[in-house]
């Protein structure tokens, strides 16, 4: 009822909460082995910024949410994108310099696939706080790391909500190698794709 009351209420999916929680985890925890390397080894993408954006990846995501009008299982879909993404660029690990771009990209290319209707690349690079120009390079070099994998089979789209929800209950992230994982999970998709377990 207050929803009524007040339209400029809007109630955020839970999946908002659980992926902002999981991302943020993982890249605190690709932040701090950054810092202990000496001299940056790492792989720099047009994902990178330069500094760290000031807004929390939950408030980014609920931006997007309440801008972009994605449906919640685009969201469920994009962290599918971003686990698969990860597998393929192991030299990119999700940190706080890309992480916000890596998220409005893949919010952006599961729109695109699971929803009948969506915003074009110009208002998502409004929403997202970058230029049309960058969001259309970052949309490329996300479909070609993903190796365009973008079919989600209903078996693997359930299996990463239950380990969202379960890292929820957990309230930490699942350690092996002391590096938090976006992705435990083995659950098989189709034949055309194997098994994915992201390790950031």
């Amino acid at each position: 009822m207050a929803e009524l009351e007040n339209p400029q209420a809007i109630i955020m999916p839970r999946v908002i909460r659980l992926l902002s929680s999981l991302l943020e985890r993982v890249a605190e925890s690709n932040d701090l082995g950054r810092r202990l390397e000496t001299g940056h080894g790492g792989k720099i993408s047009v994902f990178d910024g330069l500094t760290r954006p000031t807004i929390s990846v939950q408030s980014y995501l609920e931006r997007i949410f309440k801008y972009a009008n994605c449906s919640p299982s685009c969201f469920a879909v994009a962290y599918v994108y971003l686990d698969r993404f990860a597998q393929r660029q192991p030299l990119l690990p999700i940190d706080s310099f890309n992480v916000h771009r890596l998220i409005i990209t893949s919010c952006l290319v599961s729109a695109k696939f699971m929803d009948d209707m969506y915003y074009n690349n110009a208002y998502y690079a409004k929403v997202g706080g970058i230029s049309t120009r960058e969001m259309n390079l970052l949309e490329v070099d996300f479909l070609f790391g993903l190796g365009f994998q973008l079919n989600v089979t209903p078996d693997t789209f359930h299996a990463y909500c239950r380990y969202l929800q379960g890292e929820m209950l957990l309230g930490s992230p699942q350690i092996i190698g002391s590096t938090p994982k976006l992705h435990c999970c083995s659950g098989t998709e189709d034949e055309s794709t194997h098994q994915h377990q992201l390790a950031v």
